[in-house]
């Protein structure tokens, strides 16, 4: 009997699931017995394309060490489930003309499907899934949380506005004016949006980065997202007005190197203050930037900008310094203005070569000023009146303590980050539990109302006005009451996808509880997360609004412990190989031939050019597991992942790789069996069964060269 996984996995996987075999207690008392271990995997969007052999190589991880903690007599939570809502299953309902509630179900079905071909030990009692009403009730009450608590409000904000889509797009969403996944335009547009006051945790979430056994990199990342920064506003009279500029620095004590400043395109005093000869040309450099997202604009290696034609008063000088419009300056981060100081900030200081702006050293440094980069360091304060001969870090506190004698400032503490925009202008994803009477007064929804579900509509296309698609549902969905028993609407705006991921952790240990959002009594057992695996796409958003979430369950009693993942490990990228043309096309594996070291089309003998990618279907370079595990095993499948290479590194996929470890286990099953006879191995069958001395050697001998 030949080693055939075929048979042997499929045999093993029934076995396991009829037997339940890695299904956890819910008994709470019988759970105390042992200790636990909750380890989880970044729950994955069910996709159309379904899995790829990149995403198992985390699941193969937390495999092995879910497999590890059961033998050393851990009760071990090991859960799976979909992040299902979103606009990806949205755009495909609407290419196929296909309800999203019927794609999401194909995909999820597929998904599980491969994922189990795998044997990996879940406990499939517990899955989940993000479009569940059962389980958006809880995301919904999780809302409601944070209306009551002054968390979640309605502002006028400015948005990444997509009228193709008819919805509003994220930062990371958005690439040279467009968005990434269809190439649609992008603009910015003002809208009342639900916001969540993230900020009023800013301070905690980072300090407690502190408490968790996380990458280094990953925290530094989450710290630079936070962006807390200490120092002054100074306010900046503008000539010949009565208004001000208020921009905030951190090197208050370079105030006297000011040479100009600088506002945001989208700063409120742009378009008052622009003088009529300089109008023409702010109005359409303001037009030109509005498409692009913060993000881009921050990375932007050239920076532009446009003069306004009016000036400030510096406020210790009294000298007049010219206003400029810049991309480089960001609206929602700070007052939307910079005080310029070229000789020390390397932005300002491209800037000021770039338009022959003055440039004015106020900081004796080790290092000589050039036209190539600017003294950021600290130094010895010159050319600044009475700071002169102070170290920076006294002449800061000097120059504050100057500004607010003078009514010219405020010491300050400012953030990058903002508060986080929760509406979306789409249909699939949960609906926001509340209704607006018709005197516009604003009510939340009681618990016992939950879940509002999605109505079932023909059409989930936005309104030919812009209004979101559940603006033009049934009227008995939209048409409701206030507990006054006056007419009201509810809201048409839903949730973001991240909405469900921020506490899913939390469902998988009570999924089934119709009453509570999870059991105190397991949740105080089985959290924090002891090991999370994941992607680093995810170190910065997903990470920071589920600690943000979990925060707020915390000081709402819902949670014991200040933070929800306290272990976090992040995979590698799997690449594959892919074939382009000189014109850009790219070409399936099976329609090119190797000739030496070059690679052709079969069918053409054209020339083409083999690189390593990161996997897509756009790139004609995904493998399925299914074909691995076809040809090879899941076995196989599942060693190959864990002998590319150390689990973080970014690692190239080879199906020669995987054909190797096939060998192995062939060799290895030889050991066991008798190949003849199918039995086992005479040497198994006649060492003492009560030592199994052969087995006890080999294992030692294994660990030895280990």
């Amino acid at each position: 009997m030949r080693y055939n996984p075929s048979v042997i996995e499929k045999k093993w996987q029934k076995t396991w699931a009829e037997q339940k075999k890695f299904q956890v207690s819910s008994d709470i008392e019988e759970l105390k017995k042992k200790p636990k271990y909750y380890i989880l995997d970044m729950f994955p969007y069910p996709s159309g394309a379904g899995l790829h052999v990149g995403h198992p190589e985390g699941y193969t991880a937390t495999d092995v060490v879910a497999r590890l903690k059961r033998m050393q007599g851990f009760n071990v939570m090991h859960p799976m489930g979909w992040d299902a809502f979103g606009l990806p299953a949205e755009r495909a309902a609407m290419r196929e003309n296909i309800h999203p509630a019927i794609i999401t179900e194909r995909n999820t079905t597929n998904f599980k499907r491969q994922i189990e071909r795998l044997g990996f030990s879940y406990d499939w009692s517990r899955e989940i899934n993000t479009t569940d009403p059962q389980y958006y009730k809880w995301t919904q009450w999780i809302f409601l949380q944070l209306y009551k608590k002054d968390l979640a409000y309605l502002s006028e904000v400015p948005v990444n506005w997509c009228p193709a889509l008819g919805t509003v797009l994220a930062n990371e969403e958005v690439k040279d004016g467009k968005y990434v996944e269809t190439g649609d335009l992008v603009e910015k547009k003002l809208m009342r949006q639900w916001m969540l006051r993230i900020t009023s945790y800013a301070d905690r979430l980072l300090e407690d980065l502190d408490l968790l056994d996380w990458p280094e990199n990953v925290k530094e990342m989450q710290r630079n997202w936070i962006g807390k920064s200490e120092g002054a506003e100074i306010f900046f009279d503008l000539s010949g007005t009565d208004k001000q500029i208020v921009v905030f620095t951190t090197r208050p004590d370079t105030i006297f190197g000011v040479t100009y400043c600088v506002l945001a395109p989208e700063h409120p005093l742009v378009a008052e203050i622009t003088t009529s000869e300089n109008r023409e040309s702010v109005t359409a450099y303001v037009h030109a930037v509005q498409g692009r997202s913060d993000l881009e604009r921050q990375e932007v290696v050239e920076k532009t900008g446009v003069n306004t034609g009016a000036f400030a008063i510096h406020p210790f000088t009294g000298a007049k310094i010219p206003i400029w419009v810049a991309d480089y300056v960001i609206g929602s981060y700070g007052t939307g203005a910079v005080m310029a100081v070229p000789a020390h900030d390397q932005r300002d200081h491209e800037f000021a070569h770039k338009y022959s702006l003055p440039i004015v050293q106020v900081v004796q440094t080790d290092s000589d000023l050039n036209q190539e980069k600017a003294l950021e360091g600290d130094g010895i304060v010159v050319n600044s009146d009475f700071l002169n001969g102070l170290h920076s870090t006294q002449a800061i506190s000097v120059a504050i303590d100057h500004l607010e004698k003078n009514g010219h400032g405020v010491k300050n503490i400012q953030y990058r980050l903002r508060d986080w925009l929760f509406s979306r202008q789409r249909y699939w994803g949960e609906p926001v539990p509340v209704l607006y009477g018709v005197d516009g007064r604003i009510e939340a929804l009681p618990d016992d109302a939950l879940p509002v579900e999605l109505p079932p509509m023909d059409s989930i296309k936005p309104g030919a006005d812009g209004q979101p698609p559940l603006a033009n549902a049934p009227k008995n969905w939209l048409e409701a009451t206030l507990a006054d028993g006056t007419p009201a609407t509810r809201e048409v705006n839903t949730m973001p996808q991240w909405a469900g991921s921020c506490w899913y952790y939390l469902r998988y240990l009570d999924p089934h509880n119709d009453t509570q959002l999870c059991n105190e009594e397991l949740e105080k057992y089985w959290m924090p997360v002891d090991l999370y695996i994941g992607g680093i796409e995810h170190a910065v958003l997903h990470l920071l609004y589920a600690r943000f979430w979990h925060k707020v369950l915390y000081d709402c009693g819902v949670v014991h412990s200040k933070e929800p993942f306290h272990k976090l490990f992040n995979q590698g990228m799997i690449l594959g190989q892919s074939y382009q043309d000189s014109a850009g096309k790219y070409y399936y594996p099976h329609e090119v031939e190797q000739k030496g070291a070059d690679y052709v089309v079969k069918a053409t003998q054209k020339p083409l050019k083999a690189q390593t990618e990161k996997m897509s279907k756009s790139r004609y370079n995904v493998i399925s597991p299914d074909e691995v595990i076809d040809q090879y095993g899941a076995d196989a499948m599942r060693l190959y992942e864990m002998f590319m290479g150390p689990l973080e590194q970014v690692k190239m996929w080879q199906m020669s790789g995987v054909e190797g470890v096939y060998r192995f286990l062939c060799r290895l099953w030889r050991l066991v069996v008798d190949e003849e006879t199918g039995a086992l191995s005479a040497k198994l069958v006649d060492a003492p069964a009560s030592s199994n001395a052969y087995m006890q050697k080999w294992l030692h001998q294994s660990i030895k060269k280990k």
